[in-house]
């Protein structure tokens, strides 16, 4: 895993819209919401272990926010 420092939102169950609220939700109440990485189940991604999660859904935000 990357570091304790990636900060990873898993949302399960929501639809899209709901889920989209709870992300402007999120971006609003915090600061430096572009820190943030947000994740929506899959098929796939929920048999994973959590600290696998994580880490694929920190390097992906890293990788298109370009940081």
């Amino acid at each position: 895993m990357e570091t304790n420092q990636d900060k990873v939102i898993f949302l399960h169950g929501f639809t899209q819209g709901e889920a989209l609220l709870a992300m402007r939700a999120v971006k609003a109440a915090l600061p430096n919401p572009g820190s943030i990485a947000f994740s929506m189940a899959t098929e796939t991604n929920v048999t994973w272990k959590v600290a696998d999660l994580v880490d694929h859904v920190a390097k992906e935000h890293k990788a298109m926010s370009g940081n």
